[in-house]
């Protein structure tokens, strides 16, 4: 297959590619920048792409979107998340819907389109849709693609759920105090926290990519995992103890609107990706972190 990525560079678009192209598939990334060998220049903001590249792939993949996770939230960065979404989502799916015959698209999303806490429930791709910023931002984000769902594509949406990988992301954040002694559980620790090794993620996209699997699809690991889980988990995974506990008030406090995202609780079911045959290679937290760690299967 020939598959164009937006977002080709980052945390999770950079193995991705790698792993295409492991087998066999081309990959042209797209870039903001003069292209080089196996790119293309496009700038989204203003809805300029090569139409004839999209004219010719089988299939685009687009994880291009400013970072969720920088902080404060002030309005000037909640337009920047939304807006860097959208014209990236906006522009692909225009030109899907161009080509003669549409490729399929892969169009990022977040578990964030289910809210940022519901509570003790289970939520799979039929679950509706929850409230917040970020939600409205997923829900956006996912509508954006209908130009492509009305010209007849194939489009799923990658509701992707928090990836660990020591190389980047929560992760990397997450392990300096734990390897310190300075873990600790958040609140009461029993909201569930939804996750998934970087491997698994991109064995799970190249999966969709090479299926036929079409609408919402969940990325999460299928075990129910919490906060006071997760935090025991790593902290045995590194070797060290993790006694303290961060009640909510302290971290609502430290963090303020943030202490939201960390304190709610999303238990996301991959059921789309269950029903179709995929099989997780670390399908529970105790695999997920030692994978992400480089501490072997």
């Amino acid at each position: 297959m020939h598959v164009v990525i937006g977002g080709a560079s980052g945390f999770l678009g950079a193995p991705l590619a790698h792993h295409l192209r492991q087998r066999g598939h081309r990959v042209t990334a797209l870039v903001r920048r003069t292209a080089g060998s196996d790119e293309s220049w496009w700038k989204p903001s203003e809805g300029l792409i090569d139409q004839t590249l999209i004219d010719s792939c089988d299939a685009v993949v687009n994880l291009s979107g400013s970072p969720i996770s920088q902080w404060p939230r002030t309005p000037a960065r909640k337009r920047e998340i939304l807006a860097s979404r959208l014209g990236a989502t906006g522009t692909l799916a225009r030109a899907i819907a161009a080509a003669p015959t549409p490729p399929a698209f892969l169009s990022g999303s977040g578990m964030s389109w289910y809210g940022v806490d519901r509570g003790d429930d289970e939520l799979d791709e039929t679950s509706g849709p929850g409230t917040g910023f970020l939600a409205e931002v997923a829900q956006q984000w996912e509508a954006a693609a209908a130009p492509a769902v009305d010209a007849g594509a194939r489009v799923a949406y990658l509701r992707t759920s928090i990836v660990l990988d020591r190389s980047g992301g929560a992760l990397k954040l997450m392990v300096l105090p734990f390897k310190l002694g300075l873990g600790a559980r958040l609140g009461d620790g029993r909201q569930y926290f939804s996750t998934i090794s970087r491997r698994d993620w991109v064995a799970a996209v190249t999966h969709v990519l090479e299926g036929d699997l079409s609408g919402p699809v969940n990325l999460a690991i299928p075990d129910d995992v919490t906060n006071r889980d997760f935090t025991r988990t790593l902290a045995a995974t590194v070797r060290r103890p993790a006694l303290l506990s961060a009640p909510a008030f302290a971290v609502r406090l430290a963090l303020g609107g943030l202490a939201d995202d960390l304190l709610g609780s999303l238990r996301l079911r991959p059921a789309a990706l269950m029903a179709d045959g995929f099989s997780f290679s670390d399908p529970g937290i105790d695999r997920v972190l030692r994978t992400a760690l480089g501490r072997g299967a």
